[in-house]
């Protein structure tokens, strides 16, 4: 029976942990900037396309 199954890379684990922490962390903060500073979204096309006037 081999043992090499059931090995765990505890390093990897734990850059892939530290990887969803800075991850969670950057959403947060991306949340807390759009709610104090929003960003201004594009508004609706104001008359379209216009046409030359001969």
């Amino acid at each position: 029976m081999s043992n090499d199954d059931n090995l765990i890379d505890f390093g990897a684990e734990r850059d892939k942990r530290i990887h969803d922490l800075n991850d969670k962390r950057l959403n947060d903060m991306r949340k807390a900037f759009e709610q104090a500073m929003p960003l201004s979204l594009p508004k609706g096309k104001k008359g379209g396309k216009k046409t030359k006037k001969r």
